[in-house]
């Protein structure tokens, strides 16, 4: 069903409160009366089988306020490139996506990612974070950007990057399967990474055994003063190789994973930036369990667009910038260029139905690209992900009992009452 706009001055808001909110910076509470005029006078289209955006409350509002306000801390937060640095930006860009077209790997983007060597073994230790003991594990990535690859001098300058970290939460006694949860942007550390993924829940009362891996950039690999600095910058090449390093330090953990007890059973739940990732991997492991990508980024590029600075983006157009260049250049990390290899089956969705940070029109692009599989919807916006406990541990559960992670928890609990 669509909706049209009221005749009037009403009609004419939208319109007007995107104008102001341009000139406004990206302000939080103009930006979510914008939100509500839209709801009650100007909602678009509904997709067949998508749900309709919700009745604005007062508790809705409050969780558009918080993405809102999330955005323009980001903003404001953000680096802004000079001129120059523009330039040097813009001219990686031009090489990166000429290079990739030569080599194939615009046509064939799973080309671009190397394999990588098996992990037989990781150092780790005993920590302790907000009374959660876990196991702190680490190992040399080994990861390196193709020889004369556009921006690999600089990706290589980054030390912290070439140790991969990971934090560990794993049952003694009978074998379980395991869950690797790949966290958002900004995360990376302990605290926020077990809050948001609900370690607890998912390790001690559903009985998983769980990895969480700390990204490029992110946490203890951190290179500027914010976990996460470096990521959605202009410097397009910096979160190609990221994202590059992500998968294949993901892969050779599933591969320490499948050599540890209840390692033949392993599923892969990220959320955000992790969920784009989890999305990126399934198309390079196909015997994953299940692969659950919640409220995930899908295009870095429109994202990029959509959320910086009003300033940069003009500084960049002013430097000749081309976004058509960055787009071709970034396909070789993008979900929605490789096909996944884990059964569609396995493949599982969740969003909010009020996210200001995740159009969407992204959401139903990987839907559409994964063949349409188990898509799962929430009344709430993207950071209000993290207290919709009850909503969201409800869409976990199920999604990982269909998979039939649970099952075998629930088969081996009777076997054991058995014996």
């Amino acid at each position: 069903m669509t909706y049209l706009p009221r005749p009037g001055l009403a009609g004419r808001l939208p319109s007007v409160l995107a104008a102001a909110t341009d000139l406004a910076m990206a302000q939080p509470g103009i930006r979510t009366a914008r939100y509500l005029v839209e709801s009650l006078w100007h909602r678009p289209p509904v997709a067949a089988g998508w749900p309709a955006a919700p009745p604005p409350s007062l508790g809705l509002l409050a969780k558009v306020a918080a993405d809102e306000a999330f955005r323009t801390l980001m903003v404001a937060m953000s680096h802004l490139p000079g001129r120059r640095e523009l330039i040097t930006i813009r001219d990686e860009i031009a090489s990166a996506a000429a290079m990739f077209t030569e080599r194939g790997w615009h046509r064939d983007p799973a080309g671009y990612h190397e394999s990588p060597p098996g992990l037989p073994s990781v150092l780790s230790n005993k920590e302790r974070s907000w009374g959660i003991e876990y196991d702190h594990i680490r190992f040399v990535s080994g990861y390196e950007p193709h020889p004369d690859e556009p921006g690999r001098d600089r990706w290589m300058q980054y030390r912290p990057t070439r140790t991969a970290h990971a934090w560990v939460l794993r049952h003694r006694g009978r074998s379980r399967p395991w869950l690797v949860c790949v966290h958002g942007y900004r995360m990376g550390f302990p605290v926020a990474d077990f809050t948001a993924f609900r370690a607890e829940w998912l390790h001690r009362e559903l009985g998983l055994n769980l990895v969480v891996p700390v990204l490029p950039l992110h946490g203890e690999r951190k290179v500027g003063k914010r976990s996460g600095d470096g990521f959605f910058t202009a410097a397009v090449m910096d979160t190609i190789h990221a994202e590059a390093q992500a998968i294949w330090d993901l892969r050779r953990i599933l591969d320490w994973i499948r050599g540890q007890d209840g390692g033949d059973r392993v599923g892969v739940y990220g959320v955000s930036l992790g969920g784009y990732t989890a999305a990126l991997l399934a198309g390079f492991e196909a015997d994953l369990s299940c692969v659950i990508a919640g409220m995930p980024a899908i295009c870095l590029t429109s994202l990029l667009e959509m959320h910086a600075p009003k300033r940069l983006l003009k500084i960049a157009a002013s430097a000749g910038l081309d976004w058509e260049g960055v787009r071709r250049a970034a396909r070789v990390v993008s979900p929605l260029a490789i096909r996944p290899m884990v059964p569609r089956d396995r493949r599982y969705l969740f969003a909010g139905v009020a996210d200001r940070l995740i159009p969407r029109e992204q959401i139903q692009r990987l839907w559409e690209h994964w063949e349409k599989p188990t898509l799962r919807w929430f009344e709430g916006s993207h950071l209000s992900f993290t207290w919709e406990t009850d909503k969201i541990n409800a869409l976990l559960e199920r999604s990982l009992r269909d998979a039939g992670l649970l099952r075998i928890l629930r088969s081996a609990a009777v076997a054991e009452r058995a014996a």
